[in-house]
């Protein structure tokens, strides 16, 4: 999965063609530890129909306060440059894949 940052985060994510799912994470947050390995298998599952990215929330203020991500993890989906969904915390993979097939 690709890093995205404050820097990257407009070409990466808002002007995707495809809808994007960002995860907001952090390297001392044990639930999103949890999530970064089935977020694997669903980026794969999913291929070119959904891009899969990660925020270090702590090394990218700008867009977490720009979106109020208040918990990690947090995942968004956007579509059209805009967020259309969230979901905060550790979920199993068959509740994240329908949370990403009802974005999309």
């Amino acid at each position: 999965m690709k890093a995205v940052t404050d820097a990257s985060f407009v070409a990466d994510v808002l002007e995707s063609e495809t809808p994007v799912l960002v995860d907001f994470w952090a390297e001392w947050c044990a639930p999103c530890k949890k999530v970064s390995p089935v977020l694997a298998e669903l980026s794969e599952e999913f291929g070119d129909k959904l891009t899969i990215v990660k925020v270090d929330g702590d090394a990218n203020p700008g867009v977490m306060r720009d979106y109020k991500v208040m918990s990690l993890p947090t995942l968004t989906i956007f579509k059209g440059g805009k967020p259309v969904q969230s979901m905060i915390g550790a979920h199993p993979k068959s509740k994240i894949k329908t949370f990403i097939e009802e974005a999309i």
